[in-house]
This record gives C-alpha cells, sequence and structure tokens, in this order.
C-alpha cells in the first residue's frame, strides 16, 4: 500500500454552490480560495484521507453586496467563522470510478455528516510540467438551516428570497506531490 500526498491546482480547480432565488431561478457562487490535505492510497482509494478548507471571505457571486452580505452574521457570519471544513471518515467505492465519500461538514461552527457522491476523473502526466495529476469531482446537497444560516425575507408574490436547499459542486485538480 503506498500512500501519496497530492495538492491541489487552484487554477484548475472549483468549489461553488448554487441556491434558489426568489423561488424562480438559481445564484451560483464560488469560493476562490481553499486548500486540502489529501493523501491517495493509489491503489485502494477507499482508504485515502482528504480535508478541505474552504476561505468564507473567498466568497463570489459576482455581486459585490450580495457577497458582503452572505460574510455577514445573517449568513456565514465570516469574523467569527472564517473557514468552512470538510474531513472524510469514510469512502465506499459505489462504480468502478465513483466513492460517497462521507465526512464531517463545519459550517458556521456546526459540524453535520454529509455524503458528497465523488467521482475520480482518472489520472494523467502534465506535458508541460512532467508531474502526475488527479482530477476529482464531486457533488451534494444541503439544507442551509442545518448550519445556522437561516436568514431569509418573504417575497411579495409568495415564498421566500433564498431557498434552504444548497447544491455543493466540486471540480479538483491535483498534483502528486510526494510519497509516504
Amino acid at each position: 500500500m503506498t500512500k501519496t500526498v497530492w495538492s491541489i491546482d487552484p487554477a484548475h480547480s472549483e468549489i461553488g454552490f448554487s441556491v434558489k432565488h426568489m423561488m424562480i431561478s438559481r445564484v451560483k457562487g464560488t469560493f476562490e480560495e481553499f486548500d486540502a490535505a489529501l493523501t491517495l492510497d493509489e491503489d485502494e482509494l477507499t482508504n485515502s484521507e482528504a480535508e478541505i478548507t474552504i476561505k468564507v471571505a473567498s466568497i463570489n457571486t459576482r455581486e459585490e453586496n450580495r457577497d458582503g452580505h452572505l460574510q455577514s452574521a445573517d449568513f456565514f457570519d465570516a469574523d467569527n467563522y472564517p473557514n468552512i471544513t470538510f474531513k472524510a471518515k469514510n469512502i465506499t467505492k459505489t462504480k468502478d470510478s465513483q466513492y460517497d465519500v462521507t465526512g464531517d461538514l463545519t459550517i458556521r461552527g456546526t459540524t453535520k455528516e454529509v455524503t458528497i457522491d465523488t467521482t475520480f476523473e482518472g489520472q494523467s502526466k502534465d506535458p508541460m510540467s512532467g508531474n502526475i495529476v488527479a482530477g476529482v469531482s464531486g457533488e451534494t446537497v444541503i439544507n442551509r438551516k442545518e448550519f445556522g444560516l437561516t436568514w431569509n425575507a418573504t417575497v411579495e408574490t409568495g415564498g421566500v428570497l433564498v431557498g434552504e436547499d444548497v447544491k455543493i459542486h466540486l471540480e479538483l485538480e491535483l498534483h502528486k506531490q510526494e510519497e509516504k
């Protein structure tokens, strides 16, 4: 069993989300700053370890006022809870290159177990650098209220401004660092 340490290539990676807006459309956003501690068992990926840290202040919905509101105490409270974290506890193979990665997601000081439907996209050798590179994608849905993100407003036509379910997606390009 050979375990290797991998790092995220931020230029080729994204952690994003979407949420219902005014009950009629979806707002999408990304977090521009994140990092991970990844140790992969390349022979048996279910024996791997993963921990991701996301900087809340790096939220980007392409609307500065909304980003500021999301960082405020109404939502993420970035001053008191500057990071969102995910730490994998169990990885289960579901199909050829698909895995359920279950772990603890912590947002605004609240930790809940979530499962990310993850696909290992494979490995390749970067022709420019010669580095070994791997790809991982995943998605899950969380209820934001379970993490203390409860702010909302009613809209004139009925319903609320912000939906409860948040779709989270990630696309990660990983670079092999060292064997353990």
